[in-house]
């Protein structure tokens, strides 16, 4: 048992060092900083100000990207099924479990419980039905149809006046230890647990025979039929898991806003993680996990800053687009696999 823990950990030495350093960082970040990692007393409870906690805001939602880009690389990298509509499963998660908690008359820490496994398993629902209805289209006709149904909800949910339109509306109510305006530290750390899970769950399920397959249907589905696997199941099962895992980050997202609205359907919620993971690299396991934190990163960092030419100063924010944009032509260029993707290549002998 001890050489195997032994083995373990010398073989992903370095994962387990970045988890230590995830662990600590909020500690790490209020020590070089003087703030309180918990945040600042008032009374009987904590006001979330401070640096610590402002970076755990900022990592929480690099843990919930990543958790989003994760699942879109299970489904376009492992298996090779390109979707449009992949904010469907996010929104559709975040509006299960808003809804749970406003709608119903559940005590929250119940309601929360039964709206996670409500809208895991809604999205898994609709995860077959789309794949059953529209997985005999391939390439761009099947991404069009994903689009098309995605853009169907984000309409329907912007005119729904139960959730009041487009407007949203707000999670009054959340038990204290989930509630990341009153225990920001607790959120972190569940975060990334969720994160660390979702990651060795793809990890485990990528080295199974399932995995195998998911990758033979990407190199030839053709001849992945031709040898006797019935390519149409697993890759249902690729689009299920998937829109389960964007679910749970949707989730996780709606609690750390505290509001539901309509433009978590939006398209940009399908265009970052496929970005993300372009540039992190295509069907690896880090690489979306690289193009999230990279850009999140980036944004965090500079989207505030101002450009001063002469007597124009110039904001960041406004062309923030066109900046993003600029990057990932030049990502691509310079590291046509991604970023990791090309470092294994320029390794390999």
């Amino acid at each position: 048992m001890g050489q195997k823990l032994y083995r373990t950990f010398r073989d992903n030495w370095l994962y387990s060092l970045i988890f230590i350093g995830l662990l600590l960082f909020p500690y790490i970040v209020g020590w070089l900083t003087g703030s309180n990692p918990m945040g600042i007393a008032r009374g009987d409870r904590m006001i979330m100000r401070g640096e610590s906690v402002r970076w755990q805001a900022v990592l929480i939602e690099l843990f919930i990207l990543s958790i989003l880009a994760m699942s879109y690389n299970l489904m376009f990298g492992f298996t090779g099924i390109v979707s449009f509509g992949h904010a469907l499963f996010f929104g559709l998660g975040g509006y299960t479990l808003g809804m749970t908690l406003e709608y119903t008359a559940l005590d929250t820490g119940t309601a929360v419980i039964i709206g996670i496994i409500a809208g895991l398993i809604i999205c898994g629902i609709v995860g077959l039905l789309m794949g059953l209805v529209s997985l005999r289209l391939r390439g761009v006709y099947f991404a069009i149809f994903t689009l098309a149904v995605a853009e169907m909800f984000f309409i329907y949910f912007g005119r729904l006046p139960l959730t009041r339109a487009e407007d949203g509306f707000p999670i009054s109510e959340l038990p204290n230890w989930l509630d990341p305006a009153q225990s920001r530290l607790t959120y972190y750390y569940l975060t990334l647990l969720v994160f660390t899970g979702v990651f060795l769950f793809i990890r485990r399920l990528m080295n199974s025979p399932t995995g195998a397959v998911f990758k033979a249907v990407r190199e030839n589905e053709d001849r992945a039929q031709a040898i006797g696997y019935n390519t149409l199941r697993y890759k249902l099962l690729s689009i299920i898991l998937a829109g389960m895992i964007a679910a749970l980050a949707g989730m996780l997202q709606i609690l750390l806003n505290k509001k539901v609205g309509p433009e978590i359907l939006g398209i940009g919620n399908t265009v970052n993680p496929l970005l993300m993971t372009i540039i992190g690299g295509i069907g690896t396991f880090t690489g979306p996990i690289i193009g999230a934190g990279g850009l999140h990163l980036l944004d965090t960092v500079l989207r505030e800053s101002v450009i001063t030419i002469g007597s124009t100063s110039i904001r960041i924010a406004d062309m923030w687009e066109l900046i993003l944009g600029g990057l990932f032509i030049v990502t691509v260029i310079i590291f046509p696999q991604g970023i990791v993707g090309t470092w294994r290549r320029w390794k390999s002998p």
